[in-house]
């Protein structure tokens, strides 16, 4: 065996053992524990508030957007939830529609992007309320065949009693 592929076997094997080690902590150290946590969730830049007391729901996001569709969320009351949905002049969403008690619209601010919705609604008193949407499954062209379907957008918030 000649001498360089000896050392090149012993450099893979070594920087191997190293890129291995690279995720492992250890317990010792400044940091203190055995875990590492995780990052702040960038999306949830609102105040805290306490844990929902609905056994149905989730913590609310400052945002909700068109992957939220379906879900339950929670607020207190003074808590604003905001909706932004993305669309485009060929697939453009329905404005916002609120069918319940317990919120109140609120100014949501300048929709730039034609196609967009967007909906601000602010946490009152207790209640249920459904918030929803929908465009057009298929971009609207004269030129091709065209289809009837809609995309819905449903979100359920509840405000519960203090």
């Amino acid at each position: 065996m000649r001498r360089t592929t000896h050392t090149r076997t012993i450099a893979l094997a070594t920087l191997a053992l190293l890129l291995a080690g690279c995720g492992t902590q250890s317990g010792g150290g400044a940091g203190g524990g055995d875990t590492v946590s995780p990052p702040p969730n960038p999306s949830s830049t609102s105040t805290p508030s306490p844990a929902p007391s609905h056994p149905d729901c989730a913590k609310a996001g400052a945002e909700l957007g068109a992957a939220d569709t379906g879900h339950t969320y929670c607020l207190t009351p003074g808590e604003t939830i905001r909706v932004s949905l993305d669309g485009t002049t060929s697939r453009p969403w329905a404005p916002v529609k609120s069918d319940g008690s317990g919120l109140e619209a609120t100014n949501s601010g300048i929709v730039l992007q034609p196609g967009d919705a967007s909906a601000a609604y602010r946490a009152v008193s207790a209640g249920t309320v459904r918030l929803t949407s929908s465009r057009p499954l298929c971009p609207s062209d004269p030129a091709r065949v065209s289809c009837d379907g809609l995309q819905e957008w449903t979100v359920t918030v509840i405000v519960p009693e203090a």
